[in-house]
């Protein structure tokens, strides 16, 4: 019987070889990285890559990470998912280990897993690439705002969330303006801008950089919401004499000053011609005696317009040496770094010998930006000439309007320009080393002034409020939440206002219903903080750290 069945048996047994020997198994695993290094908090993401020697592919490889099953020795330390994403919990090492069915039976790999301390700072690793979350990101009108994230990625694999280290931008503040640490992107007029987080590592001045894209759907672009003039007003002869005028624009809720005398914005007009003239380029001349009122009328591309007016008072009196003329030199000068200074010299024209001569002194200097690229003006008769008068310094990225402003003997006055650059040039995301020129924020220099920004860390929408006063003592400059009634008013959820550097700023939440729970830590609070308030803490602006985030809990 034994011998009848024998045929069968052996008919099985090739089936069963057959089968066996076109299945591939897995003989072999490996984790990689073998060993990685994040800060609690931060993670780092680890690949299984399974051999296989059997089957109709021998010695193949594939990724088997979503396949295996992971697991850690010391949870306590680090903690792994399915798909073998390590989570830093507390300081240690752990041995992360990733196992399959294979043949003959189980296999498995392991790597080493190092958590070094907490999350603010990244002991032998760098940054070396951002990336920004979400990547584009619209808005259907202006004052809508929009949270960015910024994930650095560490040369050791980790990922961490930066968004409060790296130095935030916007490459248009016409279209949308960016908290310099926070992330918070607010529309200001329609268009699309690209957002930049950077980061500098604290080892090596190597940098990362990640863009997304900030799109304002609907609103027009940033209307002009003043105008002023430059000098606001003049004494000239009535034997032709002639100066310039310039006008600056003041543009929207950015408060940007920028030069518009001679745009095709701009209609020039004299209120009695006969007296005073001027022409599209806001050249005035006297022709007769008399007074005459200078209108600049600056128009908005939605037709809105805003205006204002000098005045011209021409006398008979020939002046006994007429400034003729002013010029700067050079015309205009970029620098490449925060802090960096270009030296104006202001050179005038004269009706008499000496023809040229060197007015640098005894002009006064204006700046359209003051707070971020400020001129020194030094009248002083004991100083050598161009010694320290017309002297921009850079204090922030873009750009400036400088203004030389000169006055004759015979009372009027004569004006030129030039241009002070400071571009925003990233350094290499490569970072080796950084790219010179670099005039993005906070990379050598603090601001002239500083922001803080307040926000809600509770969960309160209905009623919490936040307050606080200006550096020269108006009130309520800062007023943020629901709570804010006041003439009819509503804060937003996030309120910001600038201060000068070294202001101490006290901000506080009134009892308005909503419980308090207490301050961030960069806020001190000024008594024991109570659920029923008032609350109030003080905050200094330092020049180390100058753009301070405050945010309070309300429940």
């Amino acid at each position: 019987m034994f011998y009848r069945r024998l045929p069968i048996l052996m008919f099985i047994g090739l089936v069963l070889l057959i089968i066996g020997c076109s299945t591939s198994s897995v003989t072999a695993i490996q984790v990689s990285p073998t060993t990685a290094t994040a800060a609690v908090g931060q993670t780092a993401q680890f690949t299984a890559t399974a051999t296989y020697t059997q089957g109709t592919h021998p010695g193949s490889s594939q990724n088997a990470t979503d396949s295996a099953t992971w697991s850690s020795s010391n949870p306590s330390v680090a903690t792994i998912n399915s798909s073998g994403m390590a989570t830093a919990v507390a300081a240690g090492t752990t041995v992360i280990t990733a196992t399959i069915n294979g043949y003959p039976g189980i296999v498995s790999a392991t790597a080493e897993f190092t958590v070094t301390g907490s999350a603010g700072g990244f002991t032998g690793v760098s940054i070396v690439s951002i990336s920004v979350i979400p990547g584009s990101q619209s808005v259907s009108s202006p004052n809508q705002t929009s949270q960015f994230i910024a994930i650095g990625t560490t040369s050791s694999g980790a990922t961490v969330d930066l968004t409060g280290q790296v130095a935030w931008s916007s490459s248009s503040t016409q279209i949308a303006t960016i908290g310099a640490t926070s992330g918070l992107a607010t529309a200001v007029g329609q268009g699309t801008a690209t957002i930049t987080a950077l980061y500098t590592n604290s080892t090596g001045g190597t940098a990362a950089t990640g863009t997304a894209t900030f799109t304002v759907v609907g609103g027009t672009t940033e209307q002009f919401t003043a105008v002023s003039i430059t000098p606001g007003s003049l004494a000239l002869s009535a034997s032709g004499q002639t100066s310039q005028l310039i006008a600056l624009g003041t543009s929207g809720s950015s408060g940007l000053l920028l030069d518009v005398t001679a745009s095709v914005q701009m209609q020039w007009s004299s209120s009695i011609p006969s007296i005073a003239s001027v022409n599209a380029s806001g050249l005035v001349k006297g022709l007769s005696a008399g007074t005459s009122t200078i209108t600049a009328l600056l128009t908005n591309p939605d037709g809105s317009v805003v205006s204002n007016t000098a005045t011209v008072a021409v006398s008979l009196t020939a002046a006994p040496e007429p400034l003729l003329s002013l010029t700067i030199i050079p015309s205009s000068i970029t620098v490449l770094n925060l802090q960096d200074t270009g030296n104006f010299l202001a050179v005038g024209t004269f009706s008499s010998p000496p023809y040229t001569r060197d007015l640098t002194d005894s002009v006064t200097w204006l700046s359209s930006a003051p707070d971020v690229f400020p001129v020194n003006s030094n009248n002083s008769p004991v100083e050598p000439v161009g010694a320290a008068a017309g002297v921009v310094t850079a204090y922030g990225s873009g750009g400036a309007t400088i203004i030389a402003e000169a006055t004759a003997n015979d009372g009027s006055i004569q004006t030129a320009t030039a241009q002070f650059n400071c571009p925003l040039v990233l350094p290499n995301p490569n970072g080796n080393p950084p790219t010179p020129g670099s005039c993005y924020p906070g990379s050598q220099a603090p601001a002239l002034k500083a922001t803080i920004t307040v926000y809600n860390e509770g969960l309160n929408t209905t009623n919490w409020e936040i307050t606080a006063p200006s550096a020269t003592g108006t009130p309520d400059v800062i007023h943020c939440g629901p709570g804010w009634t006041l003439n009819g008013g509503t804060g937003g959820s996030v309120c910001a206002a600038p201060y000068p550097i070294g202001t101490t700023v006290t901000l506080t939440a009134p009892s308005t219903g909503a419980a308090f729970g207490g301050w961030s830590d960069n806020c001190t609070a000024t008594a024991p903080v109570t659920a029923a308030g008032p609350n109030s803490c003080t905050v200094t602006i330092s020049p180390s750290n100058p753009n301070v985030t405050v945010g309070a809990i309300f429940n």
